[in-house]
């Protein structure tokens, strides 16, 4: 049975919140933090649930704290910045597990925070890091290269979230694709539908209205 709160009708999660931080521009630590707790609130608390599972994966998984910034800044396109705000990756995400842990609590005080045991599917996670080696060269590019907002080590983070979390791998993949606006084909929309949908997310949220299409090219 699909658990409620991955089906909202939109991005879900620490991908969902790194969406929603982008606008309006958040500029420091306290206005962040604040966006956060609005954000947990979503659907009558709803959104924190999986934005507290999010957290918890990649605090229990070897990821470094830049990786986890890295990944962050990918999907934010850097406009809310840990870095220039001198802010550690993992202490962020401990700090947003805590909001959704007290967000969660108001509804179940009994809630003991722990990560879900995650359900290895091998065919499915070698599926996602194959559309991460596909696209690397234009993310890269969109990336690295970016003339005001360059970020660097995109495609080493991501291939490391998806060893970690697929689901979650994979919804940061469409975050940083999203974020640097980088072009891609019809077909590989259509294929990243597709892993959406085995995955058991929603349309709404692999495609939330933030791709940048380009109907002739082949990728």
């Amino acid at each position: 049975m699909a658990q409620p709160h991955r089906h909202l009708g939109v991005d879900i999660g620490l991908s969902g919140l790194i969406k929603w931080i982008r606008y309006p521009l958040v500029n420091s630590e306290t206005v962040g933090l604040d966006v956060v707790a609005s954000v947990a609130d979503r659907f009558d608390g709803a959104f924190a649930q999986q934005l507290l599972q999010d957290c918890l994966v990649l605090l229990d998984s070897p990821l470094s704290s830049r990786d986890v910034e890295i990944l962050w800044l990918a999907g934010t396109f850097r406009e809310f910045d840990l870095e220039h705000l001198r802010i550690d990756g993992r202490v962020w995400l401990r700090r947003i597990a805590d909001i959704s842990t007290d967000r969660i609590r108001r509804d179940d005080p009994a809630v003991m925070p722990a990560p879900a045991a995650s359900v290895v599917d091998e065919a499915m996670r070698e599926a996602v890091r194959a559309e991460i080696r596909s696209v690397g060269p234009a993310l890269e590019q969109a990336t690295a290269h970016h003339p005001y907002s360059p970020l660097d080590g995109v495609v080493p983070a991501l291939e490391q979230a998806v060893d970690v979390d697929t689901d979650l791998g994979f919804r940061l993949l469409l975050r940083a694709v999203k974020g640097y606006f980088v072009p891609i084909s019809e077909a590989r929309y259509e294929r990243y539908l597709a892993l959406g949908d085995e995955l058991g997310l929603g349309e709404d949220v692999v495609d939330d209205g933030d791709f940048n299409v380009w109907p002739d090219l082949v990728d």
